[in-house]
């Protein structure tokens, strides 16, 4: 076999007597990929995050909330076990995502119209879809 190298391939490989060798990992590290542009990535992850919207309740259901809600506040020195689903707006973009909280009714805040739990929950009262409690057998 002849070939145009056949005068250098078995030379020992050179190494400089002013440069040190570099390591291995910093010699991995100039053919890795870097992000060339920033944040896009997260931007990218963002958007694809789904969101709900809001559903509109009916009056019919509006109306047995606001029953709820009044034998709640009737009943409230019991602080009574109950179940919210609620809509939790997103804080990044539109929409947002229904919840399930089980626990027990410290107040109703009418003015501020927030509902709180024992502990610490806070719910405003627009956004609650269904309210469950043992209070209510029977009743609705």
């Amino acid at each position: 076999m002849r070939g145009p190298y056949d005068d250098i391939i078995h030379l020992p490989h050179p190494t400089s007597e002013n440069h040190p060798r570099m390591s291995r990992a910093d010699r991995a590290a100039q053919f890795s990929p870097f992000a060339a542009l920033t944040g896009h990535g997260a931007a990218i992850r963002e958007t694809a995050r789904l969101t709900d919207r809001q559903a509109e309740l009916s009056e019919d259901i509006r109306a047995e909330l606001d029953r709820k809600q009044a034998l709640l506040l009737e009943r409230l020195a019991e602080q009574p076990e109950i179940i919210v689903t609620w809509f939790c707006p997103d804080e990044e973009k539109d929409g947002g995502t229904y919840i399930t909280t089980r626990g027990r009714l410290k107040k109703i805040d009418l003015s501020a119209r927030r509902m709180v739990l024992t502990d610490g929950t806070g719910i405003t009262l627009e956004e609650i879809a269904d309210l469950q409690s043992e209070l209510f057998q029977g009743l609705f």
